[in-house]
């Protein structure tokens, strides 16, 4: 976070274990996972002289000791030693890695064409509710069969975090959220595809019966009143009583209806507990907390998703199904895509995927200024065993020239995507 970094050179010669080291070198002609790390083997002494440097930057203010004293007598010409063999797998292993992060850079592009794409059907379905019902009950059938299709041609699931600028219609972002991770939650939890499909569609009108509500209300960026709050709670029922004007299917109006119903009973409208609940809306009702925990009205309210989860598995435990709320949990990973994360050597990143199974472990696009920002690397940390996660923070504790080059959303918009090979649940 410092920009004024003080560094000094050295000779490789008084290179040691502790030093932190900046290498002036491109990213691709050595092994090492970033250009500045502290040395922890004399294997990494080894293949930082094998590169032909004659003096290599320290960081003082990083290092846990100083560097071997300086050979007056040293020779200033430095015989470049071929890389081993192993040092060579090394950096072809690094080079695959790169060419795996540009194929998922540009399924991610895909998969930002396809959520612009729902987001406009999503629009459109909404225009048409009332004026053409059975042509947006159709396309609402076929955008959620599409998402459908796509969740259950794989085994992995990737749900990707979408720009801030992408598709510019906030007020369906929401709906989007909650259908994909609703879908995502209700396939881990072995629902049939018809349920997930009664899901899809419900989450996708779940907030129909807003529109019954002024929109200063709705909108509102500050604490409303508590008339307003009892007024807005209204919409629920308002939802319920629309969908069945509109003949859709006794499940989608009871996800509708029951959103905001909580297993303890001290949700709305009705006070419902979990056993009077529909099984699918007790799904729904987990994803649609999580996503107005991280989008909040006024974005600097809303909690990062780490945040959201913690928040809901610490404090809010009880007003859901157990079950949902951990296979939830379970999912997203203990450090959710979007995650703004400080590692064990004091690096800053953003989180962009977890790996299952290990869920300590993500994978995290680091801030490093000698790095371009188009070119930032991410490190699997299931991969680098050397390095982990030391906390969580907000993006407003980044420093401007961090939180520029990481680039924290306001908001959180998913989208799902089915990558071959890899379990994991991506940005």
């Amino acid at each position: 976070m410092n920009s004024s970094l003080i560094t000094k050179n050295i000779s490789v010669e008084q290179l040691c274990i502790g030093l932190y080291v900046h290498l002036d070198v491109g990213w691709l002609n050595h092994s090492f996972a970033r250009n500045s790390f502290k040395i922890k083997t004399d294997k990494q002494i080894a293949a930082i002289k094998q590169m032909g440097l004659k003096t290599v930057r320290v960081e003082p203010a990083r290092s846990d000791c100083r560097p071997l004293p300086a050979n007056p007598n040293a020779e200033e010409t430095v015989e470049i030693a071929q890389p081993s063999t192993e040092e060579l797998e090394l950096i072809n292993a690094k080079k695959a890695r790169i060419e795996k992060l540009i194929e998922e850079s540009s399924a991610i592009a895909q998969c930002e064409k396809e959520f612009e794409k729902a987001a406009s059907t999503l629009k459109n379905i909404s225009r048409n509710l009332f004026s053409r019902p059975q042509e947006a009950q159709r396309e609402a059938d076929q955008l959620i069969q599409q998402m459908l299709d796509s969740l259950l041609a794989d085994k992995d699931i990737a749900i990707h975090l979408m720009n801030d600028k992408i598709a510019g219609e906030e007020a369906y972002y929401h709906s989007l959220n909650v259908s994909v991770l609703a879908m995502m939650l209700a396939k881990e939890m072995r629902l049939p595809a018809q349920d997930i499909k009664t899901i899809g569609v419900g989450c996708l009108f779940h907030d129909i019966g807003k529109i019954e509500i002024p929109d200063r209300i709705v909108n509102k960026t500050f604490a409303l009143t508590k008339a307003e709050q009892n007024l807005l709670q209204l919409h629920s029922q308002y939802g319920g009583a629309i969908a069945e004007k509109l003949g859709l299917p006794k499940q989608v109006i009871d996800i509708i209806q029951q959103h905001h119903e909580y297993a303890d009973g001290s949700g709305y409208p009705n006070r419902l507990t979990a056993g009077q609940m529909s099984p699918l809306a007790r799904i729904v009702a987990v994803v649609n907390a999580y996503d107005n925990h991280c989008n909040r009205p006024n974005p600097a309210d809303s909690l990062t998703p780490y945040e959201a989860l913690a928040f809901m598995f610490k404090q809010q435990r009880k007003l859901f199904e157990p079950a949902a709320l951990d296979m939830f949990i379970h999912c997203l990973g203990v450090y959710p895509p979007g995650t703004i994360v400080q590692l064990s050597d004091a690096t800053l990143g953003m989180v962009m995927s977890i790996n299952s199974g290990k869920p300590l472990r993500p994978s995290v696009l680091i801030y490093d200024p000698d790095i371009p920002k188009n070119e930032a690397i991410i490190l699997d940390l299931s991969q680098e065993q050397d390095l982990e996660v030391a906390a969580s923070l907000r993006p407003k504790q980044l420093a401007p020239e961090v939180y520029d080059y990481l680039s924290p959303r306001k908001r959180m918009s998913y989208f799902m995507d089915t990558p071959k090979g890899g379990n994991k649940v991506r940005m």
